[in-house]
């Protein structure tokens, strides 16, 4: 236990060291960021919430930087990333920096350019779904089929996540669906019966029409739901070993994320064909 303790402090003080190579430049900007991940009061998605740290794994992903957000470093890696898409370069993270983070991640997704032509793609034909295993669904909410080539890539993502992550592995109930495909008609009865959708556009036009789209168990907060939306709830998962997995090795296997819903991932196509995000 001793001799762990020790290497985990070493490692921590070795990153920190490595994260702060760029002290002098940046320190003011680590401080400020080192704040404001906890203390920015925003409406990012249209309800207030208090700090950032929900999207840090993908900011992160994005900038090429796992340093935290209070090192020379990571100010550094988010200035060039804001340079690179015609913002200053200030190295402070801010909301027209999240406005740039959100579109880039909602381009990588096709489903959405084609709702922005206003385009609503078929759902596959039913030859072309695949069932679930038991053990691949969620017992919250059952979901029974995929598209084959999207479960092929699912069932590979999940054992190279259970062979690295001895959390993930440990816990059986990480990454299981509890939705994949719906069909356009079932979706919107169900829309219309429970009236919590967005509207008939999003209930006869959701990614889940396609059978590409999966929403995964990636932990929740106690009486909160696998899906709940509030600030405290998306930030608890975004903290859990398996979020943290997918957002780095996701696209090795094709799947791309949804900035709003840490649970919800969409295929689209073998990485070489769109290269990793």
């Amino acid at each position: 236990m001793a001799a762990a303790l020790a290497w985990g402090l070493a490692n921590a003080a070795s990153a920190e060291t490595r994260c702060e190579t760029r002290r002098d430049q940046w320190a003011g900007q680590a401080f400020a960021n080192a704040v404001s991940i906890y203390s920015l009061e925003w409406s990012p998605f249209g309800r207030s919430e208090w700090g950032w740290g929900t999207y840090l794994p993908l900011l992160q992903k994005e900038i090429g930087s796992d340093c935290a957000p209070g090192t020379s470093d990571f100010a550094a890696a988010l200035a060039g990333f804001q340079i690179r898409y015609g913002l200053p370069g200030t190295g402070l993270f801010d909301p027209a920096t999240f406005d740039v983070l959100k579109g880039v991640l909602q381009e990588r997704r096709p489903f959405v350019m084609a709702r922005v032509r206003d385009e609503c793609p078929d759902p596959p034909p039913l030859r072309d779904l695949g069932y679930l295993e038991a053990p691949e669904e969620h017992a919250d909410r059952l979901t029974r089929l995929l598209r084959r080539d999207v479960l092929d890539a699912y069932r590979r993502m999940v054992a190279a996540a259970r062979a690295e992550v001895p959390e993930v592995n440990a816990d059986r109930e990480l990454l299981q669906i509890f939705s994949g495909f719906r069909d356009p008609e079932a979706d919107a009865a169900r829309c219309a019966t429970e009236r919590n959708c967005d509207g008939l556009r999003r209930a006869v036009c959701s990614p889940h029409r396609t059978g590409t789209a999966v929403d995964l168990y990636v932990g929740q907060l106690l009486d909160m739901g696998v899906d709940n939306t509030s600030a405290a709830s998306r930030q608890h998962m975004t903290q859990g070993p398996s979020y943290r997995w997918l957002v780095k090795n996701a696209g090795r296997f094709g799947f791309v994320p949804y900035l709003y819903e840490p649970w919800h991932w969409e295929w689209i196509g073998p990485p070489a064909s769109y290269g990793t995000p």
